[in-house]
């Protein structure tokens, strides 16, 4: 039976990174259970996939600090549009933030495959178990038993279940009995306590704001829909957001005492927001839709919560409408330099698989590009 080099279990952006940077002088098979590869990276950021950001640091990510700053050191968000550009491939750049493809998320793609034809694709293959006996991996599948030396898990997490995603990342890990995190739903809309259903008759509306929760402020579009809140915004909140209040400043570049200073128009008129919204938050806060210059002193500190308004989500969307997974192998597991696991040599993890996972705005694709690039150095480096 012949014995890869190298089996990488996944091909989706870690996978595809990860052997495109492999030697051409060792034997790699990379697995999937797609008939295609890179079948999330099709569908990312509408299409035309958000890889990375313009401001890349470890602030941005839910996970070890010091495992994602040696990760992101060796390959940075700078060292990853070097590697688009030498491979013809300059990413545009939205609101002054977001690296997008120009016209379609096939242009990475083509680079990843292009770069890794030399290697055996194995598709529609899905994975069973892996096990390994003897400096020798077996990776069993629906298919069949494939043999390796050397086994790369970058089998994602559980959000997309549609395109083939599952937990297989974490059993492979616990029939090793290297620690885990269960996969949770991040990057996803918030619902709502029934104190803030009225956020939910706004459906459809949007508006930038500031988000605080636990330490961090995040800024962006808040969009409100049927079962609560969403929106990019929103949905980096949910990284961070466990238990417990959240804030919203729903105007973040005025100030609502200014705005209603002297003024004859009503509270809502001069709020610069959809007039529903207006309505709707002064409603919230408790404070009547009165002529700016009758507000007394006690409603104008009420009126302050339009700059602090708090509350506790009720929960989220669900894996159904996340965009990736918080979990996974527990850092302390790993070699910072390589991502092998430290009580199982020749195994490593890569990708959305491990327990760091970033912001909405292409954290994620550059922290799949970059721990898979470090994966592939320090293997190159070894033989």
């Amino acid at each position: 039976m012949k014995i890869y080099d190298v089996l990488i279990l996944g091909a989706g952006a870690s996978g595809l990174m990860c052997a495109s940077e492999l030697s051409k002088k060792i034997s790699v098979g990379i697995i999937d259970v797609n008939a295609k590869v890179a079948q999330k990276l099709k569908v990312s950021g509408g299409g035309k996939c958000n890889i990375t950001n313009v401001s890349v640091s470890y602030e941005n990510f839910d996970g070890d600090t010091d495992l994602v700053s040696s990760v992101l050191k060796r390959f940075s968000k700078d060292d990853l549009l070097d590697f688009l550009q030498r491979n013809s491939l300059t990413p545009v750049i939205r609101k002054n933030r977001y690296y997008f493809c120009k016209d379609s998320s096939d242009e990475i793609i083509n680079i990843l495959k292009r770069l890794t034809k030399h290697h055996e694709l194995i598709l529609n293959q899905e994975i069973v178990e892996v096990i390994k006996k003897d400096e020798i991996f077996s990776v069993k599948t629906n298919r069949g038993v494939l043999k390796a030396r050397r086994v790369i898990v970058a089998s994602g997490g559980k959000s997309f279940k549609t395109l083939g995603a599952s937990e297989i990342g974490l059993e492979i890990a616990k029939g090793f009995d290297i620690d885990t995190k269960e996969f949770t739903p991040a990057l996803v809309g918030l619902t709502v306590q029934k104190d803030q259903f009225w956020m939910k008759e706004l459906s459809g509306l949007s508006c930038y704001v500031n988000i605080k929760v636990e330490d961090k402020i995040l800024d962006e579009d808040l969009l409100f829909a049927h079962k609560g809140i969403s929106g990019p915004v929103v949905l980096s909140a949910s990284l961070y957001w466990r238990k417990g209040n959240i804030l919203i400043d729903f105007l973040p570049k005025k100030k609502i005492l200014d705005l209603v200073s002297g003024s004859k128009k009503l509270i809502s008129s001069v709020i610069p927001l959809p007039k529903r919204l207006s309505v709707a938050i002064l409603k919230a806060i408790g404070v009547k839709d009165i002529e700016c210059k009758k507000l007394s002193k006690e409603e104008k500190e009420k009126l302050l919560a339009i700059h602090n308004y708090e509350f506790a989500p009720a929960g989220n969307f669900g894996f159904s409408k996340a965009e990736v997974s918080r979990g996974g192998v527990c850092a302390q597991e790993l070699h910072m330099d390589s991502l092998e696991a430290k009580a199982i040599k020749n195994l490593h993890f890569i990708g959305e698989v491990v327990d760091v996972t970033g912001e909405l705005g292409g954290y994620n694709f550059q922290w799949a590009f970059s721990s898979a690039v470090v994966c592939a150095k320090e293997i190159n480096r070894s033989l």
